[in-house]
């Protein structure tokens, strides 16, 4: 008789433990978005680079040899993603350039970049990326959302393209952040985000209403060149660093520092 509970106390041990599972590698993340299934993780630990440029779909896409740099090879996650209270112990790269901080004098016009398109919804709901999350000229056509997040390295999202709009609320960005050039589509929400770094939102245009309610930036804002819609929600907003609002537009018209006052 007590063979059988303690075989039967193993079984639940061991059970337990396949269903307590808390690390997931990142490759394993990365088999199965090639496999084309849904990915849904929460509170797990995921180990190790997840390098999202590298898919077995990745395509040639050529550019004019004029042009720098002349390839561009596309992968595209084409299953939903949805990561919840998971963190990610290594960078998550969208975009990866080979070259990136080299000096190459000998160039013959070879050089390469590798980007990420996402094809279904996808979500990172309060992750912590504890390295840098590169997004640059990723083009995300369904939902998106990063609410509640932890970026605790540079969070990277040049040229990114959002087809709905994404939410960032109650994001925290601990190192730099970049915007740089983003059309946001209306709706986009930073409400209760908070950036310690620098933030980075040069060019970029919020098209129709978007949320800055309560937004803090703690280190130094570049607006510069920035269009917002004139029904934007700034209500809370606060800049405890330096700011850089010069040529920037509200509703097609000159920034003026008392559009910040208004509730």
């Amino acid at each position: 008789m007590k063979n059988v509970v303690y075989a039967f106390l193993l079984i639940i041990i061991v059970s337990g433990g396949v269903a307590a599972q808390t690390n997931v590698a990142a490759s394993e993340v990365m088999a199965q978005i090639n496999r084309g299934q849904a990915v849904s993780y929460k509170n797990v630990e995921i180990t190790g680079d997840l390098n999202l440029t590298q898919l077995n779909n990745k395509q040639l896409k050529e550019q004019p040899e004029e042009m720098q740099p002349n390839k561009v090879f596309i992968s595209t996650v084409t299953a939903p993603l949805n990561f919840t209270n998971c963190t990610f112990t290594g960078k998550v790269l969208a975009y990866f350039n080979p070259d990136q901080g080299r000096i190459n004098l000998n160039n013959n016009g070879d050089s390469e970049v590798y980007s990420t398109n996402f094809a279904k919804e996808v979500r990172f709901n309060n992750c912590t990326f504890q390295q840098d999350a590169i997004f640059k000229y990723s083009e995300f056509k369904q939902e998106v959302s990063f609410a509640g997040s932890h970026f605790n390295d540079e969070a990277f999202f040049k040229y990114t393209k959002f087809a709905q709009a994404p939410d960032f609320g109650r994001v925290k960005f601990t190192d730099n952040a970049v915007f740089k050039y983003v059309h946001f589509p209306a709706g986009t929400n930073f409400s209760q985000a908070v950036f310690t770094g620098d933030a980075d939102f040069k060019y970029a245009k919020f098209w129709g209403q978007s949320n800055l309610e309560r937004t803090q930036f703690n280190g130094f804002a570049n607006f510069k060149y920035t269009e917002f819609s004139d029904d934007v929600k700034v209500q809370g907003l606060a800049f405890n660093g330096g700011k850089d609002f010069k040529y920037t537009q509200i509703g097609g018209k000159k920034f003026n520092d008392a559009f910040l006052e208004k509730k």
